[in-house]
């Protein structure tokens, strides 16, 4: 069995690297805490010092960053992928950043005789955990094709979307259409409680009729229990990142900004320590003059 490399061992990074040990596959990994892949080492996974060494010691590197200056030194820094001399020389990076990061970093590696794959997961630490994670994967399709059963270790819906970079546009749309969703569903909550509707009837009304969606369901079931994860979510920066690439594309996207403008609300206020379900029920609490609980 193939011999991978992962870097980026945090709450996404441990439960996708932990899928690839389950499913059979010997793991090399790294991160800049080392105290985070501790636990994949208690797996039979080897701990390597740098990128570089991950890559001398695979065959196939997987990374799961959390920003884009992260992905650049990964690649391109000092003990990077870039100086590796010997083992893996391709790239498949997961992590939430902007599709000019991508692009450029592969510019440079390419130059080394490195093939850069991006992909994107559409869940949370939970789903990566179950490896039932949606992958959005771009690049060379034969290279797709070639290493579909290292995706299938790690989500259970895979689609293929075109050349390298798409799945960083890919990943920004949907938190964007998530973030017009989750405020959206707050809203009407929140004005038909207003009016005398319970959250329970409006749930029960959204799951009888033609709006309804496993999506939807999901937030109307958080919205009802208040049962709000206490960690931060990372919808607002992949969404700043799709309002940004949308200016440059010259496309207006007026929910979207507004979406993010309300983020931006929650923050301002101390209400952005949830994931993005329990910031639209606090910013319209808020904005509502409701009270929190």
């Amino acid at each position: 069995m193939k011999t991978l490399g992962f870097i980026g061992t945090g709450g996404m990074g441990s439960g996708m690297a932990a899928n690839l040990i389950k499913a059979g596959y010997r793991l090399v990994v790294n991160d800049i805490r080392r105290e985070v892949a501790r636990n994949l080492e208690s797996q039979g996974a080897e701990f390597k010092a740098s990128p570089k060494a991950v890559a001398e010691a695979s065959e196939l590197v997987l990374s799961m960053l959390p920003y884009n200056e992260a992905v650049k030194e990964v690649g391109l820094g000092k003990g990077g992928l870039h100086e590796a001399s010997s083992g893996a020389k391709i790239w498949i990076d997961c992590s939430s950043i902007d599709k000019k990061t991508i692009l450029g970093v592969h510019q440079e590696l390419q130059k080394k005789g490195w093939k850069v794959m991006d992909a994107s997961a559409g869940g949370v630490e939970e789903q990566a955990a179950a490896g039932t994670l949606s992958l959005w994967v771009s690049g060379p399709k034969e290279l797709f094709d070639q290493h579909l059963p290292v995706f299938q270790a790690m989500g259970k819906k895979i689609v293929h979307v075109g050349e390298l970079g798409n799945a960083k546009l890919v990943k920004n749309a949907m938190a964007m259409f998530g973030a017009i969703q989750h405020m959206g569903l707050a809203e009407i909550f929140t004005w038909l409680k207003k009016g005398g509707v319970s959250e329970e009837t409006v749930h029960t009304v959204l799951r009888n009729s033609q709006n309804h969606s496993e999506s939807v369901e999901r937030v109307c079931e958080t919205l009802v229990s208040r049962k709000f994860k206490p960690r931060k979510s990372w919808m607002p920066k992949d969404v700043g990142f799709g309002l940004e690439m949308a200016r440059e594309m010259e496309v207006p996207v007026p929910f979207s900004a507004l979406a993010y403008q309300l983020f931006s609300i929650a923050q301002a206020n101390g209400l952005d320590g949830y994931e993005a379900t329990g910031i639209a029920y606090h910013v319209y609490a808020l904005i509502s003059g409701q009270k929190k609980g």
